[in-house]
Parts: structure tokens; C-alpha cells; sequence
């Protein structure tokens, strides 16, 4: 293990976290199911206590790819009133492909960003009276 005293080069959190990377050292795994966090990184030995990314990825996913899609599929329905089979083997299948794939990348992403700009919970700060 390198130790937690070695300087390490800042990586761009995007690179690391799409890949599902340490956003340390960029060799570590991030996860150790599909979206489930590892409990630190196995190369650098980074905690990953500090992420908690919440609902962000589903949030993103939702606005991003399943709406659209879910959209597409209403749009043919209306415009081209498409037998049962259509929604069967090409809605379902876009839906399920533009919603389900997208969510590691994306918690990948807001936890090396969470870690890159070192971001904590808010705090209100007491005014002394």
C-alpha cells in the first residue's frame, strides 16, 4: 500500500469516476457491486467514507435520459399507433438501455467530484451576538 502521506497528482474527476476509479489514485476500484461504494480503495488505501452522492445519479438519469425516452415512446404511440410488439422489442428496451447503464458512471462521477473539491456537508455558521 503507498501509504495516505504520498503526494498524489490531482485527476480530473470525470477520467476517474466514469471508470469507476479511486479519484485518489486512479488505480483503485470505486464500487464493489453495480452501484454499491467499496469501503476504500484497495491501491491507495483512501477511505471512501467522505461519499455520499444521495440520489444525484438517479436525479441526472431521470431528467437526462429517461425522460427523453420515455418521451420517444409516447411520441410513437401517438404519431404512429405501433402494434405491442413495437413498445416490446424497441421502447422497453431503449428505456431500460438509457436509464439502467448510465448510474454507475454518473456515481462515479459525483464521488470523485465530492472528493476533488473536497465538498462536506453545509454547515451553518453561528453569529456571535
Amino acid at each position: 500500500m503507498a501509504g495516505k502521506t504520498a503526494n498524489w497528482p490531482p485527476l480530473e474527476p470525470w477520467r476517474v469516476g466514469i471508470r469507476g476509479r479511486c479519484p485518489r489514485c486512479g488505480r483503485g476500484h470505486l464500487f464493489s457491486g453495480f452501484l454499491k461504494l467499496a469501503s476504500g480503495c484497495e491501491v491507495c488505501g483512501l477511505s471512501y467514507d467522505f461519499a455520499d452522492p444521495a440520489d444525484g445519479p438517479a436525479f441526472f438519469v431521470v431528467c437526462f435520459f429517461c425522460v427523453p425516452s420515455v418521451f420517444f415512446a409516447v411520441w410513437a404511440e401517438v404519431a404512429f399507433q405501433p402494434s405491442i410488439w413495437f413498445h416490446i422489442f424497441v421502447s422497453i428496451p431503449i428505456i431500460l438501455l438509457t436509464c439502467i447503464p448510465p448510474l454507475r458512471p454518473l456515481k462515479g462521477w459525483l464521488v470523485a467530484s465530492q472528493f476533488y473539491y473536497k465538498a462536506e456537508e453545509g454547515k451553518l455558521v453561528g453569529t456571535d451576538e
